[in-house]
């Protein structure tokens, strides 16, 4: 692994406005709403933050996800609890894979919104850091690695596991200009 608690602690927490009145939206969503799931809109929310600028690139193809798919299906991802998270990690992916427009990539962010102390978001940026490697496609075998390399980094500092994955993510960016 090419990533270090050391790196870390010197980025420290990222403090990301946009990115932070989403978690505290949505873990009054989780705190509130039985059962769990995402409206239309609270699911577009995390598309624009995933996405940013490529948010339009599929935009046509996710519009079949009506309000009611929407909900259903995350309800369903959410509602999966299973002592093996790997399992039950695959699972959650699996499921919100099933909606147009999202992979793994964006299953990820859902999922690293929804439940921050447990998921991060996968992409080229964390990929490179943590791996040494460039790739820009994943799947749920990567997640799975990628959750295995930095779950122990969130444990040691006492972070969840998305804010260590932010810290990455912000630590390539720093790196890369």
């Amino acid at each position: 692994m090419s990533i270090n608690v050391q790196q870390l602690r010197a980025v420290g927490r990222v403090s990301d406005p946009e990115t932070q009145e989403l978690l505290n939206r949505l873990a009054a969503v989780r705190a509130s709403r039985r059962p769990l799931c995402l409206t239309a809109g609270e699911f577009d929310d995390i598309l624009r933050w995933k996405l940013k600028s490529q948010y339009g690139r599929q935009e046509v193809r996710r519009q079949a996800n009506t309000p009611d798919v929407i909900e259903a299906v995350t309800g369903a991802a959410f509602s999966i609890a299973h002592p093996d998270f790997d399992y039950e990690m695959e699972l959650r992916v699996g499921i919100l894979c099933a909606l147009r427009g999202v992979a793994v990539p964006v299953a990820s962010a859902i999922l690293a919104l929804v439940f921050p102390e447990d998921y991060g978001v996968i992409d080229f940026r964390v990929w490179r850091q943590v791996f040494g490697q460039e790739s820009s496609s994943f799947a749920i075998s990567d997640y799975k690695r990628y959750l295995s390399a930095i779950r122990p980094l969130a444990q040691e500092l006492d972070w969840t596991v998305q804010e260590v994955d932010l810290a990455i993510w912000e630590l390539d960016r720093q790196m890369q200009r």
